[in-house]
């Protein structure tokens, strides 16, 4: 788990890019970024789609980015064996060297009809293949109802972990009325987006959990623009970036941002 002074970046690159070829040149762009540096004060996670998992763990490991960015994956079946079509299992993660799982992304939940029973499970695959579970929560609009909806959403989500697996968890505040491929998108403020992460940590408190250990992202259509918005809060310990961690120009515009 990446020490707390360092900013933790994820790149979920979605269903994209088409071609090894391009996720290299991103790979390369940052690499070249990093190299120009002394020291940033990032960790970097790239989770690719599982066609490139690989290929882009071995361009990780001869690259400035050994040091700075770990392979991380977008899904992960519940199950770790069985006769499961189109599923891919943790054991399996695991020997192509993932040390990180999104785990509930808000397109799963909202398009593919995920539960948080579905992500519970999930959830609990992930630990118990020894990765690191970055575990998206937040509500689909803002209304009178909100508060209710994401303390339910997490009391599902985290059921029957224990007070050790919670604390390995990074919990990822995705608002989904803030996601640029919704068509009704407009972005989250740094307020709002504080006020729900202390709806999280209270949910979390209230069944007994401490929260020593949890690093809290923001992910929500983070692009140059906003970026610096929300990293500069001291209770937001990184952010979940989707799109923009494809534009190889805005993804290293957008670490540059980051102090």
């Amino acid at each position: 788990m990446p020490s707390h002074h360092k900013k933790l970046i994820i790149a979920n690159w979605k269903m994209a890019p088409n071609t090894l070829a391009e996720a290299g040149q991103i790979l390369d762009s940052v690499d070249e970024y990093l190299g120009s540096l002394n020291e940033k004060e990032i960790s970097l996670v790239f989770c690719p789609s599982f066609v490139f998992l690989e290929e882009v763990g071995k361009i990780l490991k001869t690259s400035h980015l050994e040091h700075q960015a770990s392979l991380g994956a977008q899904d992960i079946f519940w199950e770790d064996a069985g006769a499961d079509t189109g599923e891919v299992s943790g054991p399996m993660l695991n020997k192509l060297g993932v040390k990180y799982v999104i785990i509930g992304h808000s397109e799963r939940r909202w398009k593919l009809g995920e539960s948080d029973e579905v992500v519970n499970k999930k959830l609990k695959a992930v630990l118990r293949n020894e990765m690191v579970p970055i575990v998206c929560v937040g509500e689909r609009v803002r209304n009178d109802n909100f508060k209710e909806f994401l303390k339910e959403q997490v009391e599902k989500t985290f059921a029957g972990l224990s007070q050790d697996d919670l604390g390995k968890c990074i919990i990822a505040y995705e608002p989904v009325w803030a996601i640029s491929s919704n068509p009704d998108a407009h972005p989250d403020a740094p307020d709002s987006a504080l006020e729900s992460i202390g709806i999280i940590k209270k949910t979390l408190l209230a069944n007994g959990h401490l929260l020593m250990a949890n690093l809290y992202l923001y992910g929500g259509s983070v692009t140059s623009k906003n970026v610096t918005d929300f990293i500069q809060q001291q209770e937001i310990d990184g952010v979940l970036v989707g799109g923009a961690s494809v534009n190889k120009e805005e993804f290293v515009k957008i670490l540059s941002l980051i102090k």
